[in-house]
């Protein structure tokens, strides 16, 4: 069974031989502190998924890069982002947005989808099916300031706190801004649809540590009828709808999964796992994780193995639907990401 038909038929419920790998590295933390120790997991455990290449000719330097102690930069949409530490993304200090009054100047970065090398995927997709073949997909590290991501998007734009007054007072501003955002994001779809990847990836967070960051009826009403577009649209195109969703999302589940979701990536440890279990089992595919805030970082090598174990007891019943993935974050021990692959390959009952 190749990677590529594992995953499917992960995301078909018809029972692949294992649960696909994936290992995130998000942040260049895992690259710059743990170069040889990451390539060897990776050659201990090979992924079933591989990124699109990035197809975008932005002007100036957009990739993540190596960010410096104190270094900002600008992204496409005018954001201005800091990164206290090496090895960390950031978070934006100047929203464009700061005043309203910006909004009629505010033009979307349309030249970096316009002016893109999109054959690249294809011909990327091409030399995997005739090598390796795993999933292509846009996976949620391809240009990360400008990935789907509507929520997030308008957050950076106008500035958290201010984004939360304005959909509590329905300023008819927040609304131009997400329509703006959304027929960006139509246009980004419609870009990579015409290209032969397998999966489409796109995210916002919606959860604080122990509730929703809005309330449903304000998510369903705002938000739903945009994510039911680009749900929609991937899968008319034949492709994978991958999303993903930090924090306490419980309350969402279902509305995931009614939009048509294939797959999901959730901070599961904000929860209670055996309900979302009871929820989501057979429904939608578990996209990870494995607890990135206590477990990864600060447990022992038998912590992970736990972890793993009620993950899987919760999930994993061999018909598929569940992927086994988590997050190299920053300072996490190497010894507790090899131990998350080595629990998915144990069997489960061997697991504490």
């Amino acid at each position: 069974m190749t990677s590529r038909e594992r995953v499917y038929r992960t995301l078909e419920f018809k029972s692949p031989d294992r649960a696909p790998r994936h290992l995130w590295r998000l942040l260049p933390w895992a690259q710059m502190f743990a170069a040889d120790d990451l390539e060897a997991i990776l050659r201990d455990f090979p992924e079933d998924f591989t990124s699109c290449p990035e197809p975008v000719l932005a002007p100036g330097d957009r990739s993540r890069g190596v960010r410096g102690i104190d270094s900002t930069w600008v992204d496409e949409w005018g954001c201005v982002w800091a990164s206290g530490a090496d090895g960390e993304i950031g978070e934006v200090k100047h929203p464009p947005l700061a005043d309203w009054s910006a909004l009629d100047s505010l033009t979307p970065p349309w030249e970096i989808l316009r002016q893109a090398d999109w054959d690249a995927v294809n011909r990327a997709q091409e030399k995997n099916l005739a090598g390796e073949q795993k999933f292509m997909f846009t996976g949620t590290d391809i240009r990360p300031f400008t990935t789907v991501r509507p929520f997030e998007r308008m957050q950076f734009l106008r500035g958290t706190e201010k984004l939360y007054l304005d959909l509590g007072y329905g300023s008819s501003e927040v609304f131009r801004l997400r329509d703006m955002l959304h027929e960006f994001y139509l246009e980004e779809l419609e870009c990579w649809l015409k290209t032969d990847c397998d999966g489409i990836c796109f995210m916002d967070d919606w959860g604080s540590q122990n509730s929703l960051l809005i309330s449903p009826a304000m998510w369903r009403d705002m938000f739903k009828p945009l994510y039911k577009d680009y749900c929609d649209m991937i899968h008319s195109a034949g492709k994978k709808v991958f999303f993903h969703c930090d924090g306490h999302i419980l309350e969402l589940f279902e509305e995931f999964i009614d939009l048509g979701i294939d797959a999901i990536n959730s901070q599961l440890f904000c929860m209670d796992i055996e309900e979302t279990g009871r929820i989501c089992k057979g429904r939608i595919t578990l996209w990870g994780e494995i607890d990135r805030q206590f477990v990864l970082p600060s447990g022992s090598v038998q912590d992970v193995f736990k972890a793993v174990g009620r993950v899987r007891r919760a999930f994993d019943d061999g018909d598929g639907g569940v992927i086994a993935q988590c997050e190299w974050g920053t300072r996490n021990p190497s010894e507790n990401i090899r131990a998350v692959f080595e629990a998915w390959d144990a069997p489960i009952e061997q697991l504490p």
